[in-house]
């Protein structure tokens, strides 16, 4: 089975390029890559993967390549480098790409206009709930960009690119199913955040009391409180006490790194 190829034969339409980073991810590959019928290439970057993820791609017509993983601001500009084309999008496996999202990726993209970015927001289900409230609704990153308007950086946490160009946020939201198990989501915390301990022991914040103390109480509060977290039952409690507890293991990696205890 081929990538499917977008019907549209118009010579205006710009070609896109879909990227991910990859790891592990065979109960995902399928759904994510019909979900982009529209895209003209798709590559994996793909960090070691011991499932079927490699072969599932491939057999997909999928191109991949694999990498060492070391952060994800080397995977994510590698990834852009092998890119044949200008305009990119980039969501994770376990986020589909609705059909009426698509048509306005390809609308976007073809438009005149001098827009070179776009964020996009994501329907976010938690323990198999759409959580609604605790502003995890309101989190946008940018998906779709052009390279030649995007620039390559150093910042080791996912979903951060930098761009001076002007930016949208686009109407249609993906669906985001960022949860298998309670220990894949946890590691996954776990990872951002020895990930934002490098990034803040490279900017040398050095963590004190109020970073271990009150920063995830705050945290916590704000989210579960402030933005209404509490309505969303007992999995907006769960999710947000488990952010705030990264908060907290973000500073004591960082106070290991300052001494060498990493």
């Amino acid at each position: 089975m081929n990538i499917p190829q977008n019907r549209n034969q118009n010579n205006l339409k710009p070609k896109i390029t879909a990227l991910a980073i990859t790891l592990n991810e065979e109960d995902n590959v399928k759904r994510y890559i019909q979900s982009l019928s529209f895209a003209d290439e798709i590559i994996f970057i793909d960090s070691n993967s011991t499932d079927a993820t490699v072969a599932i791609a491939k057999e997909l017509g999928v191109k991949v390549i694999q990498r060492n993983f070391d952060d994800f601001s080397k995977q994510r500009n590698f990834a852009v480098e092998q890119a044949k084309n200008d305009w990119i999008i980039f969501f994770d496996l376990d986020e589909i790409i609705t059909p009426e999202l698509g048509k306005e990726i390809i609308a976007v993209t073809a438009s005149q206009n001098k827009i070179t970015a776009f964020y996009v927001k994501s329907n976010f289900h938690f323990m198999g709930k759409e959580i609604k409230y605790g502003g995890w609704k309101s989190k946008k990153s940018i998906r779709v960009f052009n390279k030649q308007f995007c620039n390559t950086n150093e910042n080791l946490i996912p979903n951060t690119i930098p761009t001076n160009a002007r930016t949208a946020i686009l109407k249609e939201n993906s669906n985001h199913y960022d949860y298998k198990s309670f220990d894949q989501y946890n590691e996954r915390l776990n990872l951002i955040s020895k990930l934002e301990a490098r990034e803040l022991y490279r900017k040398k914040v050095r963590p004190n009391g109020y970073h271990f103390f009150i920063r995830p109480v705050s945290f916590f509060m704000w989210r579960y409180m402030a933005r209404l977290g509490f309505l969303d039952g007992k999995e907006g409690f769960i999710l947000s006490y488990i952010h705030s507890f990264a908060v907290f293991k973000r500073y004591l990696q960082l106070w290991l790194m300052y001494r060498k205890m990493e």
